[in-house]
């Protein structure tokens, strides 16, 4: 295991989140309560009804918990102020590319907008802490290459959502250059980084127009999975295996004032393990044990990138971090998870115990990049 990852590291250590309610925040926050951080919360009410964030009981393991819109200039730096925090994970985000098409002018402000004044409200506060601005796959210029995306090419984005998540990487960018220089980082001590995921999986997402919701929804139905686009290619992983990136890094960046931290990481599934949507809920449905989909691709509906694919070397080789479970497995997990949720299962106990899972798991992976192991958890 990595160091950077030892609950010796995060025991009592002050975090602030925003979009904590969301299905990565929530995700996240488990995670860190149970390495013993100390959390504080900045986000509107969770999105959908039900959702993770309270089906996980994930409230009341917060200290602070703020409802708040992160273009709310003022809260939201009242909110950073009180919290003191050593560790920053900004997730506030509109986070669908459909949505995007219909409502692009507030996609715009939360998530280009809403980073800035993260940004501001850190340099204002004039403390040093850590900061991970996590963005998307998206903010690449998708020509639709085969090749995967490296962090250093271009950004990009032919549709609102993805065009947003590239002005957040310049915004975050251009604080980092005008006020954060990473080769000052002794004198400012905030280090700021940008982290990339890819389409994750896992249980309690119920956002729309997200194809294992809509796997999820209509197999539980028996009816048909309807498929939007069977050929776009993705890379889709498990929530818990960029979540374990963005804590690897973090907790290098806790660790060492190492300049090259302080820039932008992918953190996607091994290479080649990219597969189609059609591939993808055929997988659906033989973890759920039967089911059917229905291609309902229609070219009038807004164009959406052909397919993605995420270099991941250089977090590989710089932190020693490397993917866990393998897409039959996060397939997996994100039937076991709503299959216990149908039976009226405690969602806390069970997320524990497929973080536990994870971590057992991560041990056996290669090159000593298992990224995380709390002893005595």
């Amino acid at each position: 295991m990595t160091d950077s990852l030892d609950e010796r590291l995060w025991d009592g250590r002050r975090v602030f989140l925003t979009g904590h309610t969301g299905f990565k925040g929530s995700w996240l926050s488990l995670w860190l309560h149970r390495l013993g951080a100390r959390l504080f919360g900045y986000a509107l009410p969770p999105p959908t009804h039900p959702n993770h964030f309270e089906a996980a009981q994930v409230r009341s393991l917060f200290t602070g918990h703020t409802e708040a819109d992160v273009r709310d200039v003022p809260r939201l730096q009242a909110a950073l102020n009180a919290a003191d925090p050593e560790v920053i994970f900004h997730l506030a985000a509109q986070a669908l590319v459909r949505t995007g098409y219909a409502q692009p002018h507030e996609t715009f402000e939360i998530n280009a907008l809403g980073t800035a004044n993260l940004l501001e409200a850190v340099r204002r506060r004039g403390r040093g802490c850590v900061v991970l601005i996590v963005t998307s796959d998206k903010c690449y210029e998708n020509c639709e290459a085969t090749r995967e995306f490296r962090e250093t090419d271009p950004l990009g984005g032919a549709d609102p959502y993805s065009a947003s998540k590239a002005a957040a990487e310049l915004v975050t960018a251009a604080y980092r250059r005008s006020f954060f220089a990473p080769e000052r980082v002794r004198e400012h001590r905030i280090k700021l980084a940008s982290v990339r995921a890819g389409n994750v999986l896992g249980g309690g997402d119920w956002a729309p127009d997200r194809i294992a919701v809509d796997a999820i929804t209509h197999l539980s139905k028996g009816a048909p999975i309807p498929v939007r686009n069977p050929d776009a290619i993705r890379p889709w992983q498990h929530v818990l295996d960029p979540l374990a990136g963005y804590l690897t890094l973090a907790g290098s960046m806790l660790r060492s004032d190492d300049a090259a931290l302080c820039s932008a990481w992918n953190f996607g599934p091994q290479h080649g393990a990219e597969i189609s949507v059609r591939q993808l809920v055929q997988r659906f449905c033989a973890a759920w044990g039967g089911g059917t989909w229905v291609d309902q691709s229609d070219p009038r509906q807004p164009p959406e990138a052909g397919a993605l694919r995420l270099n991941i070397d250089k977090a590989v080789s710089q932190l020693r971090w490397r993917p866990c479970w393998r897409l039959a497995r996060a397939v997996e997990e994100t039937v076991r998870w709503y299959r216990a949720h149908l039976a009226g299962e405690d969602m806390r106990t069970f997320g524990l115990s497929q973080i536990d899972a994870f971590e057992s798991d991560a041990i056996g992976v290669p090159m000593e990049t298992a990224h995380i192991r709390a002893p005595g958890r």
